[in-house]
């Protein structure tokens, strides 16, 4: 595992790719190897989020053009939904963003979201590190646009971009999502669509309690097929970062820390095996108390 690692600093992009593998899959070794990660406080982690089909995906790869530019080094994660069968992911960075997949400055990677509720893999965070020991300048994170549960990716990124589209009603949507509270960019693609300015106009009406605040929301108007806008929006995005303070920094590391904490606890737990049991007590004699139950998980 040290060989691999080292090969990661080196820029190995199939060592690179083999070492998330073995933290996807939980190979034998990886804890040990995730505590022997570099510490890196310069690469950037932008997530891309919101509702299905707002063109999160064409948005991801005109960024890539941008962000690429003056040799920058890009690592872009598509968390996407799982089969039902084999819990792969059902849709592939080669057929999203053909155009990048040879690049060397370019490393995609899709991934399953394997039943995880908040629009991510469950080995985010540790996948993230491990990407960042590769030394990309910036990681972006898409996820796989399932609506309601997709604030998720906050805790993750440095700065998140939050796509919408003119028509559907999405503002409401993303109300209900708790999107709003998230984003620190707005984007508004396809915005050549009739009613995009109205629904610019209302977005930001929402939005006016922030403006008044001193971390000012953008709102970024794309047509992200014909990479209109989209300098703009690294130019919000390069802003964005900068803004980003010590106190989010160790808010983001104590989230991440609280969730991997949870995750270690709740890896021999299956829910399956408590349905069974408890069906098993209260058949025994036909009481069931659920405080009572939980007690010896709580105090293992």
């Amino acid at each position: 595992m040290n060989q691999l690692l080292q090969q990661i600093k080196l820029g190995d992009t199939k060592a690179l790719a083999r070492c998330i593998s073995f933290v996807e899959n939980e190979v034998n070794g990886y804890e040990e190897l995730l505590q022997q990660l570099p510490l890196n406080n310069t690469t950037k982690i932008i997530g891309i989020t919101g509702p299905p089909g707002a063109g999160k995906s064409t948005l991801t790869d005109a960024l890539i053009g941008e962000l690429i530019k003056g040799n920058k080094k890009i690592g872009v994660l598509c968390v996407d939904p799982s089969s039902p069968f084999n819990f792969g992911s059902l849709l592939g960075d080669r057929i999203r963003m053909s155009e990048w997949y040879n690049n060397p400055n370019v490393f995609i990677r899709s991934l399953a979201t394997r039943g995880s509720l908040g629009g991510l893999h469950p080995k985010i965070i540790e996948i993230t590190d491990v990407m960042k020991a590769a030394g990309f300048d910036y990681i972006i994170i898409e996820t796989v646009g399932i609506g309601q549960s997709e604030v998720e990716i906050a805790g993750h990124a440095d700065v998140t971009v939050v796509v919408l589209v003119p028509e559907g009603g999405d503002v409401i949507q993303t109300m209900k999502a708790g999107l709003m509270e998230i984003a620190d960019i707005f984007v508004v693609n396809k915005s050549d669509r009739p009613d995009a300015e109205t629904f610019i106009n209302n977005l930001k009406l929402m939005l006016a309690p922030a403006f008044n605040s001193n971390n000012k929301i953008e709102i970024i108007k794309t047509i992200a097929s014909e990479k209109s806008g989209i300098k703009e929006l690294k130019k919000a995005i390069l802003e964005c970062k900068e803004k980003t303070t010590s106190e989010k920094k160790y808010s983001m590391l104590a989230e991440k820390a609280w969730l991997l904490i949870q995750n270690k606890r709740m890896k021999n737990i299956n829910k399956l095996d408590l349905k069974e049991e408890i069906e098993q007590i209260s058949n025994a004699d036909g009481s069931f108390n659920l405080y009572r139950y939980i007690h010896k998980y709580i105090n293992e």
